[in-house]
């Protein structure tokens, strides 16, 4: 019987073992799926997401082609990419569902949300509040002696950053649409 030798500084890890290592941190993707709109879709997207305890960062809905009767939801979910491949496959095999896109793997896209923002305040942080305002380009839907509405489309890190700096201003209420995405250029969904 003849002994193997391994040679020092080789690697011990067997070459049978080639499957991918995956990692576990934890990644922000943005989805679109394109469905029948019919009653009970959305439930059905939702609870596959509910039941196997994913979580949903942000959420929109809307009919794109009234035609056609088909809807557009945009999902930004967190997870590993394990997670994320999972849920990509299982929305892919719900039957109302046409087309699955990662918006986030497969280029370039843009991405826009829409919040209101409501403000009390007086004197020196009334001021401040208005100057933010006009550097992020919000505008002012309601204007009373003691707040402002304001409304802010951007990015969702744009409406955080307007939201963190409008907290210590009086910021007392907000109400956000969610993430509307697409991809950028002529590539088709």
């Amino acid at each position: 019987m003849s002994a193997l030798k391994i040679k020092k500084g080789s690697s011990k890890h067997s070459a049978y073992n080639l499957r991918p290592t995956f990692s576990d941190e934890q990644e922000t993707h943005t989805l679109t799926v394109l469905v029948d709109n019919e009653p009970g879709v959305l439930a059905r997207v939702i609870g596959l997401f509910s039941g196997r305890g994913y979580n949903i960062d942000s959420l929109t809905v809307a009919e794109v082609d009234h035609e056609g009767h088909f809807s557009r939801i945009t999902i930004v979910t967190t997870g590993t990419p394990q997670i994320i491949e999972q849920i990509k496959a299982q929305l892919g095999r719900i039957v109302p569902v046409h087309d699955v896109h990662d918006l986030t793997v497969e280029g370039a896209f843009v991405q826009r949300e829409l919040a209101l923002l409501k403000v009390e305040g007086s004197g020196d942080k009334r001021v401040e509040a208005l100057r933010l305002a006009d550097i992020f380009r919000a505008q002012v839907l309601d204007s009373t002696h003691e707040s402002f509405v304001f409304q802010l489309t951007g990015t969702p890190d744009k409406i955080d950053a307007f939201a963190e700096l409008m907290r210590p201003l009086g910021l007392i209420e907000m109400a956000r649409t969610g993430v509307a995405a697409m991809s950028r250029g002529l590539r088709p969904e």
